[in-house]
């Protein structure tokens, strides 16, 4: 067997698609996944990435997804794409897989931190008064629309977070044979572990457990499960910090690393 050269580790047989999760969207400056891009480049792989809205649906986003990945298959000749989706981006591609019948063009599809199992949390939020809900969805839909998304739909992408919506969706969206799913979960240790995220983290462990910030553990597991990432000090890993938002290594952790592991692993299935 011969012997991968270091520069090449992330050189897959088939092209990196990642797809991003909600509230943001794909920009070059500052770009949603931080140093990682970069970092697989740098060991050989080639990377693309998906513009879906920010706060769309999942049916508009997923055939924006669609479309982008049909481009990304002419510019690159390629046959088939691994996607990695982060959050939201994870539902988006088992339904494109599924529902928008793109299983032979999809070698894999990895989810970091994707909310499969829907949260209890949502479950508590979307129960509350319409009026305020609305109130909420107007302004988000507003702001988002200035910033680029043309159908953003804040609450239809909220009540798809719902535990009761992802059990529908799971027995409808079932696994295709043809493309490897594989995913991972993240977990802070503590509210202090982001500060940014120390309130959702509190009311989330409190009603669903173990979380990152945002999604329990237990809803980011879904087909070949390869782990919680957490890193090995008292902080933890948290939904922002799967996708490298602060843009830096810390002590304990690199997941720019851990990227350029999760990749190296798609070229071992030679995918």
């Amino acid at each position: 067997m011969n012997k991968i050269n270091n520069n090449e580790i992330c050189k897959t047989k088939y092209p990196i698609v990642f797809i991003h999760g909600i509230g943001f969207r794909n920009r070059k400056f500052p770009n949603y996944w931080g140093r990682i891009p970069k970092k697989l480049q740098l060991n050989g792989a080639k990377v693309f990435y998906t513009n879906q809205d920010a706060w769309g649906s999942l049916q508009n986003n997923s055939l924006i997804i669609k479309n982008d990945i049909l481009d990304i298959l002419k510019v690159s000749g390629a046959e088939k794409v691994n996607i990695i989706a982060h959050s939201n981006g994870g539902i988006e591609g088992r339904y494109i897989i599924h529902e928008l019948e793109m299983e032979q063009y999809i070698a894999s599809l990895t989810t970091i931190c994707t909310c499969h199992h829907g949260s209890k949390t949502i479950d508590y939020v979307i129960k509350l008064p319409k009026v305020i809900l609305n109130i909420v969805a107007f302004f988000v839909n507003l702001f988002f629309r200035i910033l680029g998304d043309k159908k953003p739909d804040f609450l239809n992408t909220c009540q798809q977070l719902s535990t009761s919506f992802c059990l529908e969706f799971n027995e409808k969206i079932t696994d295709s044979p043809k493309v490897k799913y594989i995913s991972y979960a993240a977990k802070m240790k503590n509210v202090f572990s982001d500060i940014m995220l120390a309130f959702p983290f509190f009311v989330v462990k409190h009603i669903d457990g173990d979380n990152d910030g945002l999604v329990p553990v237990e809803s980011a597991k879904w087909g070949d499960f390869k782990g919680v990432i957490e890193g090995n000090s008292r902080r933890g890993v948290s939904h922002a910090d799967a996708v490298d938002y602060r843009r830096h290594k810390t002590k304990s952790f690199d997941i720019c690393q851990k990227y350029v592991n999760i990749t190296a692993e798609l070229r071992k299935y030679n995918l």
